[in-house]
């Protein structure tokens, strides 16, 4: 099978991840889309996440009953810091009948070159590239958009929800009607997370 792998804290996950990865396996030749829920994201290293028992379970919450799409756990289970060329590596190994791509924002393409083993990564790696606010600016700044395993996805969808913003209406009362799966938002409440 071919399967798109989706990184991210999903702190909360909201449907702008759902959206994406549905586009991106009707539209990439995809049987699946796995969003990978990281434990802390190596050039993040100073923010406070979530505990990633809630970040898990929210995130199949987010894509239950969706087909081709699935919730993974398996780096919260790997050595730390977490890099994705080697969760691949790993994930090469364990599924070998798959071939995996990576799914990472047009703001990430621009520091593609500086992640963990990026070169070797992409001898072995496809990577599908959706716009971010700012994509001209990205594809400008990116030393990597003209590797022959980069496909860049203009058309995948732009949703101008973040995590970060949900996060912020949560915590001031504010709604977040259309941002978030019901399951996920009632999950939030029933364990308190983004309160005040």
């Amino acid at each position: 099978m071919k399967i798109g792998c989706l990184f991210g804290s999903f702190d909360p996950p909201h449907l702008g991840h759902v959206l994406l990865a549905k586009y991106m396996r009707e539209h990439q030749g995809l049987d699946q889309v796995w969003l990978v829920v990281t434990p802390q994201n190596p050039f993040k290293q100073d923010r406070k996440l979530s505990p990633e028992k809630h970040r898990l379970a929210m995130t199949h919450l987010a894509v239950q009953g969706l087909e081709g799409l699935s919730a993974s756990g398996l780096e919260l289970d790997m050595p730390r810091p977490n890099y994705t060329a080697d969760t691949l590596t790993f994930m090469r190994k364990r599924w070998p009948q798959h071939r995996f791509s990576l799914i990472i924002g047009s703001d990430n393409l621009a520091s593609l070159h500086e992640w963990k083993d990026a070169s070797l990564m992409l001898e072995k790696t496809p990577v599908l590239v959706y716009p971010r606010p700012g994509l001209e600016e990205h594809l400008a700044q990116a030393d990597l958009l003209y590797h022959p395993s980069v496909t860049v996805v203009p058309d995948a969808p732009q949703t101008p929800v973040s995590s970060t913003g949900i996060r912020v209406r949560l915590r001031n009362w504010h709604p977040v009607d259309g941002l978030l799966d019901p399951k996920v938002l009632a999950y939030i409440r029933q364990n308190g997370l983004y309160a005040g």
